[in-house]
């Protein structure tokens, strides 16, 4: 990536009220340098789609505790896609399926669905810095 400062769009999926990993992110990724667009809780796709379009972001960050990520969580991909995002990176954590589930399983359904980065809960910042860092090219 060349010197321009990463553009991240970041919100907490549906109707989902959990905002406490939100802040942290939020923080996180601000100390890092990123300019982050903050969505809050209860975004909606069509919320994160049009965030990112106006702010030329180069990332979304999709996050959700309550469990209902693979409701919330298809189509994304595709509305990026007709928005004009073709190649966006698209990341997604948190508790994203209801119930215990094999990880590699739930990370295979949100690839497929067109997610870059799939992270499961207790996934620490820092985790999610280096990926970005790493899929941006930033030293």
């Amino acid at each position: 990536m060349d010197d321009k400062q990463l553009v991240l769009v970041l919100g907490v999926i549906g109707t989902d009220v959990h905002a406490v990993g939100n802040k942290i992110l939020d923080y996180a990724f601000d100390k890092e340098g990123f300019k982050v667009v903050n969505l809050g809780v209860m975004v909606s796709q069509k919320e994160f789609v049009e965030a990112a379009v106006e702010s030329s972001a180069d990332l979304i960050v999709v996050s959700s505790l309550y469990g209902h990520g693979e409701i919330d969580c298809p189509g994304l991909r595709e509305k990026c896609d007709e928005a004009g995002l073709e190649g966006i990176k698209l990341y997604v954590g948190g508790n994203i399926v209801v119930g215990k589930a094999d990880f590699k399983e739930v990370e295979e359904r949100f690839l497929k669905m067109g997610f870059d980065r799939v992270y499961p809960p207790g996934t620490s910042v820092e985790k999610s810095v280096e990926d970005i860092k790493a899929d941006f090219n930033i030293a």
